[in-house]
């Protein structure tokens, strides 16, 4: 009898144990297609009553795309698989793409050899969302033999890249990415050469090149270094040689810098920093960390210094300028909060990213609509750092950790949320579509760190999985 008794007690108590897991195991499981914007649940954010975009969608994202008419700039990237790696036009970083601040764009994605497709998202530019280039959301995944043109307006001037996101995680990491730089209609001829930063290997490079290059420039010109973080994690950048202004964040000028020395400033994950400088007679060197750099000056050799201990805070650096919207008066409010806990993610067992308690695919679907002021406080408390990057809009910062900004309008698309930290941000919704919100490290993303913001009425014909084999993360 107390032998049956103790066999009844330890089913019950097993019984107990695996039927929650068992429920949190077939909850946790993906289907082998679906909408991603339809996944996980609608957040208003104090606005108007939210719906999944399903309900009553009138515009589909593949009616939002770029202008029609002759391209002031045409160009081919093909991509293929070679040797280790990836390649566009066989170079990685892919040709580095320019274009005048208002000139229409035309770029024509050819897929040679990528076993598992490839699109192209163009980081930082604000593009219509049709032009986004994100698998199984803004468009299908570019096939083997398949070809896909972008077309969309510079309209910004800045420092951009762009990059596959179909597979990102691994495609960006071993090579599909290149830079877009939109200069003013008024170009300076001053040099403004481009740093993009990337680790192949192990091996940190500027412009696919490992240790230092170099640039030649007269003592006296005065050079803006356009620096590209590529990498899945933070880096710190500063110039040895000379004094520098960081003129501009993530494609936005700076409002009244000053020139800052013996100073690092942080590059987040996707983010871009452009300082400016004055050839001193001996040379300056802008370095990225490892030992890695570009010389710009009469010779091949600069002096280099250390990696300065004092990292600038762009929180109140530069002088106020008019935001252009009141930040006050936002009409919708949103928290996204970065967790971390034990569960399961598609069916396998680990330590996952949560973003406010939840892990995907139940995750918030930030409801807009066009014309909306938005606010969103962004907390961490995951343990590690997130370079979190929204598509398709730019934000200003307000405060990080209850301390407002004091300088000058601090407009990022990428900015890096450290363990512990919150930062506040403001953007207006102006640009209708179905825009990802995720953490670049890559990695991050593949392991369910995403949401989506989306506005209402706005529908994707575009699946994850299906037959174009869509993985955009």
């Amino acid at each position: 009898m107390r032998t049956r008794l103790r066999a009844a007690v330890a089913v019950t108590a097993a019984l107990a144990v695996i039927g929650p897991l068992g429920w949190f195991w077939q909850r946790s499981l993906v289907p082998d297609t679906y909408d991603m914007a339809a996944m996980g649940y609608p957040d208003g954010g104090g606005g108007p009553a939210a719906h999944a975009h399903a309900h009553g969608a009138t515009l589909s994202v593949a009616d939002l795309t770029g202008p029609s008419g002759v391209p002031d700039v045409t160009v081919t990237l093909t991509a293929r698989r070679e040797g280790s790696g990836y390649t566009l036009n066989h170079t990685s970083p892919g040709p580095e793409i320019r274009a005048r601040q208002g000139q229409l764009v035309q770029v024509t994605l050819v897929n040679e050899s990528v076993a598992d497709g490839v699109t192209l998202h163009w980081h930082g530019v604000d593009v219509p969302n049709a032009e986004d280039g994100v698998a199984g959301v803004t468009q299908d995944a570019v096939g083997r033999g398949q070809s896909h043109v972008y077309r969309f307006v510079a309209r910004d001037a800045g420092t951009y890249w762009y990059h596959s996101h179909q597979v990102s995680h691994e495609q960006v990491r071993l090579g599909l990415f290149g830079a877009l730089v939109v200069t003013p209609a008024a170009t300076s001829p001053a040099p403004d050469p481009v740093v993009a930063v990337h680790t192949y290997a192990g091996r940190r490079t500027v412009n696919g090149r490992p240790g230092v290059s170099a640039l030649a420039a007269k003592p006296g010109t005065v050079v803006r270094a356009r620096i590209i973080n590529t990498d899945a994690g933070p880096i710190r950048a500063w110039v040895s040689g000379a004094a520098y202004r960081v003129v501009a964040v993530d494609g936005r000028d700076v409002h009244e810098p000053t020139p800052v020395t013996d100073t690092a400033v942080l590059v987040t994950a996707g983010g871009r920093i452009d300082v400016e400088f004055t050839v001193p007679q001996a040379g300056a060197r802008v370095d990225v960390g490892a030992s890695t750099g570009l010389v710009v000056g009469p010779g091949p050799d600069a002096p280099a210094t250390a990696q300065p201990r004092r990292t600038l805070d762009l929180l109140g650096y530069g002088t106020p300028a008019p935001l252009g919207f009141d930040p006050a008066k936002a009409t919708r409010v949103f928290q996204y909060r970065v967790g971390r806990r034990p569960g399961f993610l598609d069916g396998r067992p680990g330590l996952w990213w949560t973003v406010n308690g939840h892990m995907f695919p139940d995750l918030p679907m930030f409801m807009v609509t066009t014309g909306d002021i938005v606010r969103m406080t962004i907390s961490n408390s995951s343990g590690e750092v997130h370079p979190m990057h929204l598509h398709g809009h730019h934000a200003v910062v307000l405060s990080r950790n209850g301390v407002a900004a004091t300088g000058s309008p601090w407009w990022i698309d990428s900015l890096d949320v450290g363990d512990g930290d919150t930062y506040e941000i403001a953007f207006v919704a102006d640009n209708p579509g179905i825009w990802v919100d995720h953490c670049h490290n890559l990695e991050h993303a593949a392991e369910g760190l995403l949401a989506h913001l989306a506005y209402q009425g706005v529908s994707t014909p575009y699946r994850v999985g299906g037959a174009a084999g869509n993985r955009p993360e």
